[in-house]
């Protein structure tokens, strides 16, 4: 089931360059069972990543880098007595309870679920469209990036595309609190924009918000967005699981994308997703 699941994002370019990276060099396609081990084999994160000012998007695709990333990054916690922690712009603290992020890191189906997550953000829909107004029609920006922009979006659509868009916005706010922290803390939201945002969170959640920052705001939206959007998701039983725990652990997928930014996105993270 999990090697199906990777086998639809990895094309042909990827499982050779997965085969021919693997000591035994094996045949990623015919022995799919062999994939999660050739993704987190030292020897395919080497080929990847060990050739200074080579960007490894010229060796796979997005996914391939992510998914390597991924494992790389639960190895590396596996043996870390503590970690770096994001606790507000520009500001690491030392924490040693790192067991949450190891345990979330843990299920293969949470690493495929990032791994996705992050490729999905290097190519990313934005445009402008027509609405009407009292002043009559009015040009507005739309962008995947943009929280408020989905909120509307969700308000308007039929009822069946509603999980969709969920499912997107809370993966714009694991993906800007995971990798863009510093930007989502304090400069995302514009302070007339705010209380649209608050509103869309939870009762109790909106009686919270005052004082919090953008990151705070953007994790309780994205534990509601993914909650509305299990309802409604593909795969069946499978992916609704996986977006239930994401919404119940957001805070540790946080962080585990904190960890791998700080470790090894924070040089190439503007290149490759082109915001920020």
């Amino acid at each position: 089931m999990l090697s199906s699941l990777y086998l639809e994002h990895l094309s042909d370019a990827d499982l050779a360059f997965l085969g021919a990276a693997g000591e035994s060099h094996h045949d990623a396609r015919r022995n799919p069972a062999q994939l999660e081990a050739l993704l987190d084999s030292p020897q395919t994160f080497r080929a990847l990543f060990a050739t200074p000012g080579r960007d490894p998007l010229l060796r796979g695709s997005p996914f391939l880098i992510f998914a390597v990333l991924i494992h790389r990054v639960v190895r590396d916690l596996g043996q870390a007595s503590f970690i770096e922690e994001w606790v507000g712009p520009r500001q690491r603290v030392p924490v040693f309870d790192t067991s949450s992020l190891r345990d979330f890191g843990a299920d293969p189906l949470r690493r495929l679920f990032l791994a996705e997550l992050l490729a999905s953000y290097t190519n990313v829909t934005s445009g402008s469209t027509m609405v009407k107004t009292t002043r009559g029609w009015r040009r507005r920006r739309f962008s995947e990036l943009d929280p408020l922009r989905l909120i509307e979006l969700a308000e308007v659509v039929p009822q069946v595309d509603r999980p969709s868009v969920y499912r997107r916005l809370g993966d714009l706010s694991l993906f800007l609190t995971g990798i863009f922290p510093d930007y989502a803390g304090e400069r995302l939201v514009a302070e007339r924009d705010r209380r649209q945002l608050e509103r869309a969170l939870g009762a109790a959640d909106r009686e919270r918000a005052e004082r919090q920052d953008g990151v705070w705001l953007l994790e309780q939206l994205g534990r509601r967005a993914y909650r509305i959007a299990q309802h409604g998701a593909d795969r069946q039983a499978t992916m609704a699981a996986v977006l239930a725990e994401v919404s119940e652990n957001f805070a540790a997928a946080r962080r585990v994308l904190n960890f791998l930014t700080d470790r090894y996105l924070f040089p190439m993270r503007r290149q490759w997703f082109g915001t920020g």
